[in-house]
């Protein structure tokens, strides 16, 4: 273990001393947060900030830094889940379809009957079919619609 990091390479994950525990937490809080006011809050100097948080980059341990935006803000009023059971050789076209419609959040491919869950954003009810359409030539879905989200997402614990 260097400066708190670890990588456990049989179970494929990194162990993390409390100082590093402590980087995450932060910048999981704000990702913004200026090197100079991060070591202060943690008790280190910048320099040592700056290597620890570096070193969490290189481990994969941090892997970007993004800001969050709400959908409503921007138009889009109507969230909705879609869950793709695709049609026998189109399992690869799903995927790549989802890549290039950008009011998709995210896809994801999960084990079960359906293969593919999918989040997306959409201005109003009326985009849900003609989006859906895209789908249905690779496979058959269902959908619902997001009513409310009582746990937004958010990062594992540490």
């Amino acid at each position: 273990m260097k400066n708190g990091i670890s990588t456990n390479r049989e179970q494929g994950f990194v162990d993390l001393d409390e100082i590093d525990r402590s980087i995450v937490g932060e910048l999981t809080s704000d990702g913004r947060l200026p090197f100079a006011e991060l070591g202060r809050r943690i008790n280190l100097s910048p320099p040592a900030t700056t290597e620890r948080v570096r070193r969490l980059e290189q481990t994969g341990v941090i892997t970007g830094y993004r800001a969050e935006v709400d959908p409503r803000a921007l138009g889009y009023q109507l969230a909705a889940i879609v869950r793709v059971t695709p049609a026998a050789g189109q399992l690869r076209r799903i995927a790549e379809l989802a890549e290039e419609i950008p009011e998709i959040e995210e896809c994801h491919r999960i084990t079960g009957e359906d293969c593919f869950y999918i989040k997306l954003h959409l201005r109003s009810i009326d985009e849900l079919a003609g989006l859906l359409d895209r789908f249905l030539v690779y496979g058959q879905t269902t959908t619902s619609i997001v009513n409310n989200s009582p746990v937004p997402r958010r990062d594992p614990p540490l």
